[in-house]
């Protein structure tokens, strides 16, 4: 599940559209020896590791934005393996704490693990007036909508790939909704509305009212055939009805889809959200202090919570309905996090914390969709396979940690030699 997924325009490497961008040339910090003879040097590499030795950027760039969506995505590529290896090895009582907290919620409720999803969604939003509103002034309007539009079908395009492979195996069997899908659709159509309410900001309240009330009005009156109005099982909710009616292929879950069309409206507000965000921290240091910045996003965030909670009562929190009180309660911990990397990334300036998960956070849709393709988890095996067995008791968590790490090496390594897949 912005900027990067990569799922925003980019503001400092002037990347236009999905492609790759390799530069080669410079110094190659970390490695050593004559051409066509390689030996990496730990030394130079950690020395420099706090370094962003990338292009000057073309407009603002926060590198909280990158740490926060690494260590979102930190949880999906491994950080849950190394927080349930410990468990066994250690049986320790917070561990178990944190461990229950990284598994879905199987319908109402919410847990950590829900919060990643949306999470990802929200930094979508708040890279959006990064990338789009110095274009605004610049660009035809025409041009910066035909190419949202464009990257929001390329990411729905890269979720049916994500989900089905490089393969056609007949529209029965080929499941379409996608985490990259609503990802791609829910952040084009925030994006849009963005564009076009650009010199009235405000009207960016009544969108996200519109969309939040409005969703709760048709999911608490309309009825699926045979179940009752507001019906919001698994089976009845009108939202499911809709998807079987609309989506070709198969749902997630034979008669409920996760990612499922109706349900991606509701996610439009979660971006919205993020937009706010982004325009807040937008704002010149000189206008408005970083430290008055950061108690904004916080006290924004535990309004969200509150409203979130009272909505709950009539309007159950639910991710997989992507529910309006879920939009708010979601939308509050997004803004929490990002108060609190924002405050220690970019105001206390702890660049090598904020680095060790904005090399994750820089290659998100790589990181992600590489995944599905490369099996890391061989060559953690491979490396690290004879310690583990030399240590059977740890064996589990070194070989997550492993995973992790050999993961994270990859995107530093391109990240050294300016790689990046945007979208």
């Amino acid at each position: 599940m912005a900027e990067s997924m990569d799922t925003g325009e980019s503001t400092e490497y002037g990347v236009q559209g999905m492609m790759v961008e390799s530069r080669m040339e410079g110094r190659r910090e970390g490695w050593r020896g004559a051409p066509g003879r390689f030996r990496f040097d730990w030394g130079g590499a950690f020395a420099n590791l706090g370094r962003m030795d990338t292009p000057a950027p073309k407009s603002e760039r926060l590198l909280s934005l990158d740490a926060l969506r690494g260590f979102d995505l930190l949880w999906i590529l491994g950080g849950e393996g190394i927080v349930r290896a410990l468990l066994a090895l250690t049986g320790w009582a917070w561990v178990d704490a944190v461990a229950g907290q990284l598994k879905h919620v199987a319908w109402h409720g919410f847990q950590a693990y829900d919060l990643i999803f949306p999470l990802f969604l929200f930094l979508a939003g708040v890279s959006t007036p990064f990338s789009l509103r110095h274009r605004l002034g610049v660009a035809d309007r025409k041009a910066t909508v035909a190419k949202i539009v464009r990257r929001g079908l390329l990411l729905v395009l890269l979720g049916v790939i994500y989900n089905n492979g490089l393969q056609w195996k007949g529209v029965d069997q080929m499941r379409f909704c996608s985490v990259l899908g609503r990802i791609g659709l829910a952040g084009m159509f925030a994006q849009l509305i963005f564009v076009y309410n650009a010199h009235r900001l405000r009207r960016l309240w009544w969108w996200l009212g519109g969309i939040l009330v409005g969703y709760y009005v048709v999911m608490t009156t309309a009825a699926a055939p045979g179940f009752a109005p507001g019906d919001l099982t698994v089976e009845g909710n009108f939202a499911s009805h809709v998807d079987r009616l609309l989506v070709p292929g198969k749902l997630h879950r034979t008669i409920h889809d996760p990612e499922g069309l109706f349900s991606t409206i509701p996610a439009i507000a979660t971006a919205l959200l993020g937009i706010f965000a982004g325009l807040w921290l937008q704002k010149p240091n000189e206008e408005v202090a970083p430290w008055r910045k950061a108690r904004r996003l916080a006290l924004g965030g535990l309004l969200c919570l509150a409203l979130g909670g009272l909505w709950d009562y009539a309007f159950p929190i639910n991710k997989n309905l992507w529910t309006s009180s879920f939009v708010l309660w979601a939308g509050g911990w997004s803004f929490l996090l990002l108060a609190a990397f924002y405050a220690l990334v970019d105001v206390l300036s702890w660049r090598r914390f904020g680095f060790a998960f904005a090399v994750i956070g820089m290659n998100s849709v790589l990181i992600y969709m590489a995944g599905k393709f490369i099996s890391f988890g061989f060559t953690a095996n491979a490396l690290l396979g004879g310690v583990a067995k030399a240590l059977p008791a740890g064996q589990e968590l070194i070989l997550a940690v492993g995973f992790v790490a050999v993961e994270w090496l990859f995107l530093w390594f391109l990240q050294k030699h300016k790689v990046f897949l945007k979208v």
